[in-house]
This record gives C-alpha cells, sequence and structure tokens, in this order.
C-alpha cells in the first residue's frame, strides 16, 4: 500500500510540475526576455541645418515594438519630434509590430530653436513583461549643433584670366571650417585646399576649362559646411577663346599588324575580329576607360605645393602634335573615328632620357592601356604632369622627384607610332595645355602674383572685404 501510495505522490508531483513549469518557463524566458530594441539613427554630420530630415529604424525581433520617442533638448526647453505607440496583438501575444522606420524632419527656425549645442535624445519600448509591464528600454542620447546660417566666402585674389582649355587660381576664405569648398566649371568642380596658409580657413582652389569650355561658362565659389549649409560667390573672369588645330591620321594595316598585338582586348567569342575593329575598340573604350583612370588620381593629391617656377619640357625635342587637335582617323581612305588628343607629343633622339617636368611626388608609374608605360607625378593642390609611351621607367610609386630629375627614357609603348613622349598636364580632373605652365611669365601673372599678394596684405593686417 506505502508503494503505490509513493507511486502516486510521485506521479502527482511530476503532474504539477509538467502543469507550472512550462508557464514558469514561458513567462521567464519568453515574456520576461531581457533584450532591448535595436535603435538606429542615420545623421551623418552632428551639425543640423535650416531644414533637415533624419532616418530612424528601430525593431524587436522578440516581443515586439511598443513606443518610440525623438526629442529635442535646447536651452533647458524639450521639443518633441516624434512620438509613437505601436498596436498589440493582445495581452499575450506581445507586439504586431517588430520592425519600422521614421522620417524625422527638424526645421529650428518654426520650431523656435537658436543655433548652437542641443542634445537628441531617443527612447523605444518593447512589450516583454519586464519593468512591471513597461519593457525593456533603448535610451540614447546625442550631442548636435543647430546651425542655420550658411558660411560666408570672401574672394582673396583678384585678377583671373583664363584661357579655354587653360588654367587658374582663385584663393578664398570663408568664416568657418567647411566640409567641402571649391570653384565649380559648368557642371565640374575643383575642391579648394588649405594648407599652403597659416589660416585654415583661406584655401587654394586650382581650377581649369577643358579644351570645350569657352566664354559662356558659370564660374562660382562655393562653400558647404559641415550641417549642410551652401553659400556661392562669383569672383571677376575673363575667359579667352581658342581654337584648336585639325588634324588628319592614317592607319595602315602596318602600324595595325605591329600595334594590336600589345592590347589585349579582344572578344574570346570572335577570334577572328579584325584588326581594323580592334583598333576602334581600342581607340574608342579603351582611351575613355584609361581616361578615367587617370582623371581619378588627383583625388590622392598632396597639400603641399611642391613645384616651383616654371615646368620643364623635354631637352632638345620638336613638337609634333598640340594639345587639343581634333584628330581624325582614316582608313583606306575613308573616316573611321574621331578623338580629341589631351597633351602634346615631343619628339627628339630615340630612348630620350625623360626629367620630371617639376618636384614632386609619383603617384603612378606602370603601364596604362593606350598611354603605354606611363608616369604621373603628383605636384600638389591638384596639380598632376604625366609622361606617356616610355620605353622604361626609372622611378617607384611614392618616389620623391626634383625637376630635372630622370624617370624614365621614351619610346612608343602603348598606341603610338614611333619613338616620342605624351606630357600632358592636370588640374584635378582635367587636361590643360601645358604651354601655360611652361611659361615663367605666366606662372607668375596667373599664380605666384596672386598668391604673393595674399601673402602681402595678410602680413601687413589688411582688412579684407568682411564675411
Amino acid at each position: 500500500m506505502r508503494a503505490i501510495h509513493k507511486i502516486f505522490k510521485s506521479w502527482l508531483i511530476v503532474l504539477v510540475l509538467l502543469i507550472i513549469v512550462p508557464p514558469v518557463v514561458w513567462i521567464l524566458f519568453v515574456k520576461l526576455e531581457g533584450e532591448k530594441p535595436s535603435l538606429k539613427l542615420d545623421l551623418i554630420s552632428p551639425s543640423l541645418r535650416a531644414s533637415q530630415s533624419i532616418s530612424v529604424s528601430v525593431s524587436d525581433s522578440k516581443s515586439g515594438l511598443r513606443r518610440i520617442w525623438i526629442g529635442l533638448l535646447k536651452d533647458g526647453r524639450e521639443i518633441t519630434l516624434l512620438e509613437k505607440d505601436y498596436p498589440a496583438e493582445g495581452f499575450f501575444s506581445g507586439g504586431k509590430i517588430h520592425q519600422v522606420s521614421h522620417t524625422v524632419k527638424i526645421e529650428p527656425k518654426k520650431m523656435g530653436i537658436t543655433d548652437g549645442k542641443a542634445i537628441l535624445r531617443m527612447v523605444a519600448r518593447d512589450f516583454s513583461w519586464r519593468r512591471w509591464w513597461h519593457g525593456n528600454r533603448t535610451y540614447i542620447e546625442k550631442d548636435i549643433m543647430i546651425d542655420t546660417r550658411p558660411p560666408g566666402v570672401a574672394i582673396l585674389s583678384r585678377l583671373h584670366n583664363i584661357r579655354q582649355g587653360g588654367s587658374g587660381l582663385v584663393i578664398y576664405r570663408t568664416s568657418e571650417p567647411c566640409s567641402k569648398s571649391g570653384v565649380h566649371v559648368g557642371d565640374n568642380f575643383f575642391p579648394g585646399h588649405s594648407g599652403y596658409f597659416k589660416n585654415k580657413n583661406i584655401l587654394l582652389a586650382f581650377f581649369a576649362l577643358n579644351y570645350k569650355q569657352g566664354s559662356g561658362t558659370e564660374l562660382f565659389v562655393e562653400a558647404t559646411d559641415d550641417a549642410g549649409n551652401s553659400t556661392r560667390a562669383g569672383f571677376l573672369h575673363y575667359i579667352k577663346r581658342k581654337v584648336y588645330k585639325k588634324d588628319s591620321i592614317n592607319v595602315s594595316d602596318k602600324f595595325l599588324h605591329w600595334k594590336m598585338p600589345e592590347f589585349d582586348i579582344e572578344n574570346p567569342t570572335d577570334s577572328k575580329m579584325l584588326l581594323i575593329d580592334k583598333f576602334l575598340k581600342v581607340n574608342r573604350d579603351l582611351r575613355k576607360a584609361n581616361y578615367e583612370q587617370i582623371t581619378e588620381l588627383a583625388e590622392n593629391t598632396d597639400r603641399i605645393m611642391h613645384w616651383e617656377g616654371a615646368f620643364l619640357r623635354l631637352p632638345n625635342s620638336a613638337r609634333k602634335a598640340g594639345f587639343a587637335d581634333h584628330r581624325v582617323y582614316k582608313y583606306k581612305g575613308e573616316k573611321i573615328d574621331r578623338q580629341v588628343h589631351l597633351g602634346i607629343d615631343l619628339a627628339s633622339v630615340t630612348n630620350s632620357p625623360v626629367p620630371a617636368s617639376n618636384n614632386g611626388k609619383i603617384l603612378f608609374a606602370e603601364s596604362v592601356g593606350i598611354y603605354g608605360n606611363t608616369v604621373a607625378i603628383d605636384h600638389g593642390f591638384g596639380l598632376l604632369s604625366m609622361y606617356s609611351h616610355l620605353s622604361s621607367i626609372k622611378v617607384q610609386e611614392e618616389q620623391i622627384v626634383s625637376k630635372g630629375e630622370i624617370i624614365g627614357y621614351t619610346g612608343s609603348t602603348g598606341l603610338a607610332g614611333g619613338d616620342h613622349l605624351h606630357f600632358s598636364l592636370l588640374v584635378h580632373n582635367t587636361f590643360v595645355n601645358p604651354i601655360e605652365w611652361w611659361d615663367a611669365a605666366w606662372i607668375r601673372n596667373n599664380i605666384l602674383t596672386k598668391i604673393e599678394t595674399v601673402k602681402s596684405r595678410l602680413d601687413e593686417g589688411q582688412k579684407d572685404e568682411e564675411i
């Protein structure tokens, strides 16, 4: 009898445990889960401008979202920006919504908020039974700066005479540090660089007109602060029109058989591609790709003016092709292509030593498509020189070179029809006419005098235009 009673008691305990334990486990591990909601704010800058929208993402994968609140604290006053309660499935089921995004528009002036330091507060809760049914809470505070005033810009340089396809320099001062500033030339943008003057708000912006941009091109300085406020300032300028030479190049079968094997671009599905078709693919598609590769180099420019004085030209050389020559390519008497030559071809004796045109740092030293063996030198503040079709390269990337130092030897690599140097100059992402930079008088009148004049005025403490 005792044995039966003992067995009954054991089964009773098991039954009670089966009834009690699952709900307790469910409550402890499901309804009393301790995972806080995830709250993410898409705030690119800690500064807020006059009108700005920010994105907020909130999620809770377990018990679901209960509530979100976002507010702004400024000068002891708290302003609610977003307040949202989310629905529940039921008392035992938790929240219906587990993930949601909101866009919050902040317009300080309309809200009566003045510029200055503020605090952005965010709170999110879920449907957990923790905290006496108030749920898990995520609380975030971020220090921000309300900045609704655009920066001021004063143009410090005076005369800006630019040729079509030529270079220019603007020196300007901003009233505050700006995340982005520089010169707009039509649709192109040339960044300004600090570092030359002690005052970091005084910047140099070398800019250029490409060979197509004439007197109708719009030029202005634009500065954008950390909050995204922008200011534009025009500057006096005169653009001189330039007419470029037209040239005709005959493509021979001899040239095709000599040069086309150098380019490994043949379509694998068409091993019988005609050499002239391959030439057109090289002259069009590869040229475009090489152009894009080269014009990206200035993104890594030093904020140091490495160069001094006029740039060197290849010694004892004759010019064989000019900057922006408009070329028509003919094959067997028929016009097959048109391209623009963005450099100057200089020829001397075969395998002539090529000197660095000015002081700088080697940015690029390898073969690149139609240009063949190429060296690019960074002269600072977005000014680059390029030396192409070299037979050999004698420098390495990151190497510092001096004006006149031998960097390689002329050759006929790439899409060259004979031994010569293809010499180019770039301002940021734009090829410019090197002739200007070979001319000491042009450099003095258009670059150095501007810098010296601004320096002198700063040293004398003269007051520039109000910002």
